[in-house]
C-alpha cells in the first residue's frame, strides 16, 4: 500500500492577505493539517484516492485547487472573470425593461457603497449565468449594475455609457475602475468599485468587487493588481451630492454667468454637466460632461429649465443663480423625456429662437444649420459655396445681413447676427 502524500494547501479565502499565496508553499506546521479546515479535506481525498489506486497522488491534489484569486500578484494574465451580456433584471425583484434604454436613476455615494456591502456580507457566489435574489447577474459587471442601481444588467463593454471619465485625483467612494478587453472580453476584463483610499500616499485603496469565489472587500494597489495601464476611473452619471466617506465634496455656490456659454472652458462647466446628468439630462452627453462648453451643455441646461415649467428667457439653456441653486440642492423637478424634447426652444417670447449665443464665431450647433436652410429657402443662398452647415461662418453672417437689409434695416440692426426679430420674420 502506497503511503499517502501530504501537502499543505490553503483554499482561496476572503482574508485579503497577499501572504495567503505564500501559505501554499509553507511546510506543514507540526501537530495538525494546517490553519484552514478545508485543507484537511484535500489531504484526506488525496490519501484515499492514492490508497485505492484511482488516480495518481499529484492529480488527486490538483483537482480540488481553486484557481488563483484574481487581483493578486500571482494572476499574471488578469482576473478570470467571464461575464454575461447585457440583460434585464431577473429573479423575484426583476423588472425587465425595454432593450436599448439607458436610464441613469439618481443615487448617492452612500447608497452605492451600502448596496455594495450587501453582497459582501452575503458572500454572493461568482457566476456569469446565475442571478441573485435582487435580479442582478452574479458577475463583476452585474455587481456594479446592482451597486449603481441600474435598471439592467450591464457588462464591461457598456458600463462606460453610464459614467463619465475622471482622473485618479477625482476618485471618490462609489466610482469605478473599469478594464474592458474588446479583443477577448472574458480574458482580463474586469470592473471594481472604489471604496476610498486606504493610505495617505494614494497607492492603495479599498476595493469592492465580485470575483471568484464570491464578493469581497479588501485593500488593493491602485489601480489594480494586474493591467495597471488599462483600468480607467469612471463616475456614475446619476450620482448626486450624497456623501460616503471623507472624500465627498460640497458643491460650490454659483460662480457667475461668465463661466458658462460658448467659448468657456473651466471646471464649473464640468460640474454643471455632472449635476445635470444626475437630474436626468445625461442622455444629451455622448462622451460625458467636460470642461469645454458645448451644445450638449446648453441643451441639457435648457431641458432642466423646461422641466421646472420655465419659458422664454428663463429657459435659454444658460445657467443662472436660480438654475444652479436647484441643481446643487437637489430641489426642483428632474428632466423627463417629455420635458426634454416636447417643446421647441423659445427666447425673448419668440417661438423657436434659441438665443444670440448660438450664432457667434466658433459656434457649432443644429440651429446654425436650421438658420442657413431657411435663408436659402428665402432666396439668400448665394452666399453659401457648399450649403448651410452647423458651424457658424462668414457665409451665414453675410446671408443674415442681406436678409436684414431686405427688411429695410441699416447700421447695427443689420449686423448679420440674428436676433429675436430677425428670427421671427425669417421663419414667419
Amino acid at each position: 500500500m502506497t503511503a499517502p502524500v501530504f501537502e499543505e494547501v490553503d483554499p482561496v479565502s476572503d482574508c485579503g492577505c497577499p501572504g495567503c499565496l505564500r501559505h501554499r508553499a509553507s511546510p506543514r506546521p507540526p501537530g495538525g493539517f494546517g490553519r484552514h479546515p478545508a485543507a484537511r479535506g484535500v489531504v484526506v481525498v488525496a490519501a484515499a484516492a492514492s490508497a485505492l489506486g484511482a488516480v495518481p497522488p499529484a492529480a488527486a491534489l490538483a483537482a480540488p485547487h481553486s484557481p488563483p484569486r484574481p487581483g493578486t500578484p500571482a494572476a499574471d494574465d488578469g482576473p478570470d472573470t467571464p461575464q454575461g451580456p447585457r440583460a434585464p433584471l431577473h429573479g423575484p425583484a426583476g423588472k425587465p425593461v425595454e432593450p436599448g434604454l439607458a436610464p441613469t436613476p439618481a443615487t448617492t455615494r452612500t447608497k452605492i457603497i451600502n448596496r455594495a456591502k450587501i453582497w459582501v456580507t452575503a458572500q454572493v457566489p461568482y457566476s456569469m449565468d446565475d442571478y441573485w435574489s435582487d435580479g442582478y447577474r452574479q458577475d463583476c459587471s452585474g455587481y456594479v449594475s446592482m451597486a449603481w442601481g441600474l435598471t439592467t444588467n450591464e457588462w464591461t463593454g457598456s458600463l462606460d455609457q453610464f459614467g463619465v471619465k475622471i482622473t485618479k485625483e477625482e476618485l471618490q467612494p462609489g466610482d469605478i475602475l473599469l478594464f474592458h478587453n474588446p479583443d477577448n472580453p472574458e480574458k482580463g476584463s474586469h470592473v471594481v468599485i472604489f471604496g476610498g483610499w486606504s493610505d495617505h500616499t494614494h497607492t492603495n485603496y479599498l476595493v469592492y468587487e465580485q470575483t471568484p469565489p464570491h464578493t469581497r472587500r479588501q485593500p488593493t494597489p491602485y489601480p489594480y493588481w494586474t493591467h495597471a495601464d488599462k483600468y480607467v476611473p469612471y463616475r456614475y452619471k446619476g450620482v448626486t451630492t450624497g456623501t460616503a466617506g471623507a472624500g465627498s465634496k460640497t458643491p460650490s455656490p454659483f460662480p457667475g454667468a461668465g463661466f458658462f456659454g460658448p467659448g468657456t472652458h473651466n471646471k464649473y462647466v464640468t460640474q454643471l454637466g455632472r449635476l445635470l446628468a444626475a437630474r436626468g439630462a445625461g442622455s444629451y452627453y455622448r462622451e460625458g460632461p467636460g470642461p469645454v462648453w458645448g451644445e450638449a451643455d446648453r441643451q441639457a441646461t435648457r431641458a432642466f429649465q423646461l422641466a421646472q415649467g420655465w419659458t422664454g428667457a428663463d429657459a435659454d439653456g444658460l445657467p443662472g443663480p436660480r438654475t444652479w441653486k436647484l441643481l446643487v440642492s437637489g430641489q426642483g423637478r428632474n428632466v423627463t423625456s417629455k420635458a426634454a424634447g416636447s417643446t421647441r426652444p423659445a427666447s425673448h417670447g419668440v417661438a423657436g429662437y434659441p438665443g444670440r449665443n448660438l450664432f457667434r464665431p466658433g459656434a457649432e450647433n443644429e440651429y446654425v444649420t436650421q438658420l442657413g436652410k431657411q435663408l436659402v429657402k428665402k432666396g439668400f443662398g448665394s452666399f453659401y459655396a457648399d450649403g448651410p452647415g452647423p458651424s457658424w461662418s462668414e457665409a451665414d453672417r453675410r446671408a443674415v445681413e442681406a436678409f436684414q437689409r431686405s427688411q429695410g434695416w441699416r447700421g447695427g440692426a443689420a449686423d448679420g447676427y440674428p436676433g429675436p426679430e430677425t428670427w421671427r420674420r425669417l421663419f414667419a
